[in-house]
């Protein structure tokens, strides 16, 4: 782990009813690495997971870094720990920041926002406000005690370029989603972040209303649901290094990572879920199963493309990758 980054827990404080903020520091006293927009870090946590963090606010590196999370019913582990356990002045190991999400916008944008997804969106909208860039951004909430960042939104921002929508005050995103894109310019880009299903059913009114998928940027923070069940998850097929030449067979019931891994090749994992990018590598040659909800539809069939080794397989009996 010769690039994680030893950090000092500054403070924790409540971000609406369901919501922890985390301000991290260098142990060092040295400022953090530059971010931008978009940039997300792997928390290593003291129980033994590591789990992916969008970083928020301003982007200052010399104020160090602030993490935003929410109390998940249905942790396995990371969100638990950090609502229970984390306590200001722990030392925690992060990897320096990665951007699978980036902020490119020079022209009014729309920024849809549900639930915990607004981290990432609030760094943008700080971002593009203090650029001169025309932006809107909608928050979709169940009821506005569960909103992250709620205060300092409307602080900063009038009406013209922030609203929050409450399914509990008759405002659902499923009722309001078309209105929000009604007078943008499908050539304007959309970026939209949250649960599954919110940017699925935003990626479907924004298509509807013209938008081509390349001006759709959606960052994912939970794996997408499988499309096959478990007893269909596809027949053993081979996976060769083309270095070396090196070949084994990837069994149904085994990731291409774990495969490599049993037979000594070092593989980059991170969330293991395929949201990460961590260990996406090019593909020689062979047809991909993509199971990942980093790339875009594009990427997924781009001629020169990249599979997750976490997560994605083959529909070729051979898949030659480029380790």
């Amino acid at each position: 782990m010769n690039d994680v980054l030893k950090v000092v827990v500054e403070g924790l404080w409540r971000q609406g009813e369901q919501n922890l903020a985390i301000r991290l520091v260098a142990e060092n006293g040295q400022p953090l690495p530059a971010w931008q927009p978009g940039a997300h870090i792997d928390v290593h946590l003291p129980c033994g997971i590591i789990r992916q963090y969008s970083l928020t606010g301003a982007g200052s590196a010399d104020d160090g870094y602030l993490i935003c999370v929410a109390q998940e019913n249905t942790s396995r582990g990371g969100s638990r720990y950090i609502h229970q356990q984390l306590r200001p002045g722990q030392t925690l190991l992060i990897s320096p920041p990665r951007n699978l999400f980036p902020l490119q916008a020079l022209e009014p944008v729309t920024l849809l926002a549900a639930g915990i997804g607004i981290t990432p969106l609030y760094a943008m909208a700080l971002r593009l406000n203090a650029e001169g860039v025309p932006f809107r951004l909608h928050y979709y909430l169940k009821n506005r005690a569960q909103g992250a960042f709620v205060r300092e939104l409307q602080q900063q921002f009038g009406a013209e370029q922030f609203a929050i929508h409450c399914s509990q005050e008759g405002d659902s995103a499923r009722q309001h989603l078309a209105q929000a894109l009604e007078g943008v310019e499908p050539r304007q880009p959309i970026y939209l972040c949250g649960p599954e299903g919110f940017m699925a059913a935003a990626r479907r009114v924004a298509v509807e209303k013209g938008w081509s998928s390349a001006q759709i940027h959606s960052e994912a923070f939970q794996p997408l649901a499988p499309s096959i069940s478990a007893e269909e998850d596809g027949e053993t097929f081979n996976v060769t290094l083309a270095s070396s030449g090196e070949r084994w067979p990837v069994p149904a019931n085994k990731t291409i990572a774990q495969v490599l891994q049993e037979n000594g090749v070092a593989v980059p994992l991170s969330c293991e879920m395929g949201i990460c990018g961590a260990c996406l590598t090019p593909v020689v040659e062979g047809i991909v199963d993509h199971r990942d909800s980093v790339q875009s539809a594009a990427e997924k069939s781009a001629s020169r493309q990249q599979i997750a080794l976490c997560c994605s397989r083959s529909r070729s009996a051979n898949l030659c990758i480029d380790l």
